[in-house]
């Protein structure tokens, strides 16, 4: 079986701008797409017309138009769906281990009304519970803009750094640039000058394999709105963070940094899990 993406389905107009993004990087990666829907609880009459007798046949209707519509651009990796039962976060981890999939899309925004369910829930549930990369994506991104600009903030911590091979990764198969993004949130010397020292590590890193970047330093009281608002100006399409993240005197208050950027960013996310042992650690 080819590489795999999985991405979270649940019809609404934002799950299915997702999948346009997976189909995307999923043309660069050479991967192919596996589709997880699941029913949990009775969200199914927002985006089905159909009666709950019948809700099995019209996932599958819709799934095969799906399979129809991207089947040919996919033709040499493939793209498959499964209909799970339970809660969708749970469904999506499980899928993705059993196809080994190297990354996970979902939009954070689902129908009218389901808002607060995909965003409370299942988007932050995904990335929480996975260990795998998850990248997420409000509503009204637009997907037929390739990804040319990322955004890689590091900050004090040992495991800043581990995001930047699947950041590489990302870059190589767009042949983006990467922003590597020093954020000093501190005026301890020490702590400015740790910083200072992994976004050169980093940036040794790019070289050695092939990417294209540039590097700024950035004074932060608040990282989450720091990033954002680079992200905003440099006209970034990606922004990799990991789950694991400095926490602030501003940012006490509005809770973890990885749920901060998932709720609110509105450009494209990508969680990445520290690992013991990892590169970087």
């Amino acid at each position: 079986m080819s590489k795999r993406i999985v991405v979270g389905i649940d019809f609404s107009e934002c799950s299915l701008n997702a999948l346009e993004h997976a189909v995307s990087i999923a043309k660069h990666a050479k991967a192919g797409i596996s589709m997880v829907w699941a029913n949990h609880l009775d969200y199914s009459k927002e985006i089905f017309a159909s009666e709950p007798e019948s809700l099995q046949d019209e996932v599958k209707r819709r799934f095969m138009a799906l399979v129809k519509k991207y089947d040919p651009v996919l033709k040499e990796t493939g793209i498959d769906f499964y209909i799970e039962k339970g809660k969708v976060y749970k469904a999506i981890c499980d899928i993705s281990k059993r196809v080994d999939a190297f990354l996970v899309i979902v939009g954070t925004h689902g129908s009218s009304g389901f808002e607060e369910f995909w965003i409370g829930s299942n988007a932050n549930r995904i990335v929480s519970s996975s260990k795998l990369p998850i990248m997420t994506i409000r509503a009204g991104v637009d997907s037929s803009i390739d990804i040319k600009t990322i955004v890689m903030p590091l900050d004090s911590t040992v495991v800043t750094r581990q995001k930047a091979p699947i950041t590489a990764l990302m870059a190589k198969y767009f042949d983006a640039e990467v922003h590597i993004v020093g954020l000093l949130t501190s005026s301890l010397d020490d702590i400015r000058f740790r910083i200072k020292n992994y976004v050169e590590q980093t940036e040794t890193y790019f070289k050695e394999n092939g990417v294209r970047f540039r590097s700024v330093f950035l004074e932060a009281d608040n990282i989450t709105e720091a990033v954002m608002d680079y992200g905003k100006k440099a006209g970034a399409n990606l922004i990799t963070i990991m789950t694991e993240q400095e926490t602030t005197t501003a940012n006490l208050w509005l809770g973890p940094y990885a749920t901060q950027m998932v709720n609110h960013s509105p450009i494209p996310v990508l969680s990445v899990h520290p690992e013991k042992n990892a590169h970087f650690a």
